[in-house]
C-alpha cells in the first residue's frame, strides 16, 4: 500500500514538472496574487551526462533520496551507477570526470545532473566551499546504485 502511494506520489510530482516544463517560469493561479506558487523548471532531458538514453528499472522500482556534503578538496572514489541517478547542486562546485574518456564536466549551485549509467567516473570538489547535493536514485528495490572500482 505504502509503495503504491509513493509511486503514485512520484508519478504525480513528475507529471507536475512535465506540465510546467514548456516555459521558463509560470505561476499557479489558484492563490491570491501575493501568494502565487511559482514553478521554475530546472531541467528537461532524455539523456545522461554522457549522452545515454535514460532507462529506468523494469520492476519493483525504489526511489532513494540522499543529501551529500563533499568537503573542499575531496575526491570521490571511482564508481559507476547501474541505474538512473539525478543530483541537484545546492552549493559549491563539482567536477565529474569519465575516467575512460577523460572528459570532465563542471557543475555549480543550481545545476541539475543526470549522471552517466554504467560508466566509471569520479567527482571532486574543486571549489573553496563544501559541495552540497540532493541525490535521487531510481533502482530495483533492495539494490545499491553505486559500484566502486576495485
Amino acid at each position: 500500500m505504502i509503495r503504491s502511494i509513493v509511486r503514485n506520489g512520484l508519478l504525480a510530482a513528475v507529471c507536475t514538472v512535465v506540465l510546467f516544463s514548456s516555459s521558463s517560469s509560470e505561476a499557479l493561479d489558484s492563490s491570491p496574487a501575493a501568494a502565487k506558487v511559482v514553478v521554475t523548471p530546472l531541467a528537461s532531458v532524455t539523456t545522461t551526462a554522457s549522452g545515454q538514453p535514460i532507462v529506468l528499472p523494469q520492476k519493483n522500482v525504489q526511489v532513494l533520496v540522499s543529501s551529500f556534503e563533499i568537503p573542499p578538496g575531496a575526491t570521490l572514489p571511482v564508481h559507476k551507477h547501474p541505474s538512473a541517478r539525478y543530483a541537484y547542486v545546492l552549493e559549491g562546485q563539482l567536477q565529474v570526470t569519465n575516467v575512460d574518456t577523460g572528459k570532465g564536466t563542471s557543475y555549480k549551485a543550481g545545476d541539475f545532473i543526470v549522471e552517466m549509467i554504467g560508466e566509471w567516473h569520479q567527482g571532486a570538489n574543486v571549489g573553496a566551499e563544501p559541495v552540497k547535493l540532493l541525490v535521487i536514485d531510481q533502482v530495483e528495490e533492495g539494490t545499491s546504485n553505486t559500484v566502486l572500482k576495485e
